[in-house]
């Protein structure tokens, strides 16, 4: 058996434009819903959802059998989660609050086996199919997606050194951290918030770095990726719930006689 190929990398490293959702109710039968809606990528969240290594396992089992690719946003870049996450088979890495370029080159180095980087050896595993995949360690590293999230004013004006650290195959800007770091805490659409991340987002985009992010409003997320983003996720599972369930209930409540 040979490793499969990252669509979502492959995607992107073509110039491809790649539609995602943010997955952050951390359940595998949630997951299931949103798996053959047709997204080209979702985010499986632990940063901000309370995922487990084993809601996650439930959760990357659901996308196995749709065409879309299912990666993971850990908490943190700890190289001891991000081993079991690789082991668990998950096709791609978002690194939060991503603020150096050393910072970034740890999180490529957790993805890596010696003597390229730092990831613990298991024989059988659910990445290889437990020994199946003849080839895994020799494909493996070219198979990963390997995502940074830049989340401050600092690191966004640092966009260009970023793009010189080698095994980065992406880069993706967190707006509602760069706004609260900005002053603009719970204001992710503020202009000033955009106009510091366009401009280093095409500085990006010009090095051929394929680039990222999460907003709420279909209509933006639309006109960024006409503008030259990669990678965009245009909602959250959560909020299409909460959203939905709000107004299915105001519909409702709207049609109902006060008498």
């Amino acid at each position: 058996m040979k490793h499969a190929e990252n669509k979502f990398l492959a995607a992107i490293r073509s110039g491809q434009k790649q539609l995602g959702l943010w997955v952050s109710l951390s359940d595998g039968y949630a997951a299931e819903v949103v798996a053959h809606a047709g997204y080209d990528w979702v985010m499986l969240d632990m940063e901000h959802a309370p995922s487990d290594m084993k809601s996650v396992l439930g959760q990357l089992q659901a996308f196995s059998g749709s065409e879309t690719t299912a990666m993971v946003r850990p908490d943190w870049n700890d190289a001891v989660k991000v081993k079991r996450l690789m082991d668990l088979g998950a096709p791609g890495l978002l690194f939060p609050m991503v603020q150096t370029p050393d910072e970034a080159r740890a999180a490529v180095a957790a993805c890596r086996y010696p003597p390229r980087g730092v990831r613990g050896v298991a024989g059988l595993n659910r990445a290889n199919r437990f020994g199946r995949i003849e080839d895994y360690y020799d494909q493996v590293e070219n198979q990963t997606a390997i995502l940074i999230q830049l989340e401050t004013r600092a690191a966004v004006e640092n966009a260009a050194g970023f793009a010189e650290v080698e095994g980065i195959d992406g880069i993706f800007f967190g707006p509602a951290d760069i706004g609260a770091d900005m002053g603009h805490l719970g204001q992710t659409m503020h202009p000033e918030i955009w106009d510091l991340i366009r401009p280093a987002a095409k500085l990006l985009i010009d090095k051929g770095i394929p680039v990222g992010t999460l907003v709420t409003d279909p209509n933006f997320a639309a006109e960024l990726l006409n503008e030259g983003f990669t990678f965009v996720a245009c909602g959250t599972d959560a909020g299409l719930l909460a959203r939905g369930a709000d107004a299915l209930r105001a519909q409702v409540r709207d049609k109902i006689s006060k008498t």
